[in-house]
């Protein structure tokens, strides 16, 4: 009855294409960049035919309010500490259908993959492919995941959980697609910047709600 209910829910949140922001502890700050999902919804709803509600919601990891929401997203610069409940309920919302994306921007690696190691002990977080189908559709990233930021001269890297073939968790690493997402004048990136991150997050999504 429990893994019916899951079903049931998730079926319902993609009907509805629903994302949140992930509120976690540890004092990093998971409220950085405000602008950026509400940017990536509207360009997802405008240009990939998504149906995603125009302000983002706002979970904790330890919540039930996880399952109502296939994507997830978290970033910050800092600290990041998932309780034990917190793992838990992370750990139920991944296999059972959910999907976390992590956009380190820049300061969060440190102390993310150690939680990462923690949330699923059992499955290694592997580099993504530029070949993979998150990179082909609907927009082509011939090199893999795109270099928005530039930080410290480091490539950018997406690395991957997968459980049972299907990718659960995506953590994205010196690329800063979050940045690109946000409004022009907070980063003042060029267009072309802003407009390459924002397909990169139309891919992710795209991925999500199509897999």
């Amino acid at each position: 009855m429990k893994y019916f209910f899951v079903f049931v829910i998730f079926s319902l949140s993609l009907n509805a294409q629903e994302i949140a922001l992930l509120k976690y502890n540890g004092g990093g700050d998971w409220y950085a960049n405000p602008t950026s999902l509400p940017n990536l919804i509207k360009f997802c709803n405008q240009n990939i035919g998504t149906r995603i509600k125009s302000k983002p919601g706002l979970v904790e990891p330890r919540s039930p309010d996880l399952f109502s929401y296939p994507f997830v997203h978290m970033t910050g610069h800092g600290n990041v500490v998932f309780s034990e409940a917190d793992q838990i309920n992370l750990r139920n919302y991944l296999t059972s259908g959910g999907f976390l994306h992590i956009d380190d921007n820049y300061g969060m690696d440190e102390f993310v993959r150690k939680e990462i190691k923690k949330l699923m002990p059992n499955n290694d977080l592997v580099e993504i492919p530029a070949n993979h189908p998150i990179f082909q559709k609907p927009y082509s990233f011939a090199s893999g995941i795109p270099k928005i930021h530039e930080h410290d001269g480091k490539r950018p890297q997406a690395f991957g959980i997968f459980v049972d073939g299907r990718m659960v968790l995506l953590y994205t690493f010196q690329t800063d697609l979050g940045d690109g997402w946000e409004d022009p004048e907070v980063h003042n990136d060029l267009a072309e910047v802003r407009l390459k991150a924002l397909k990169m997050g139309a891919n992710i999504l795209n991925y999500i709600f199509n897999n």
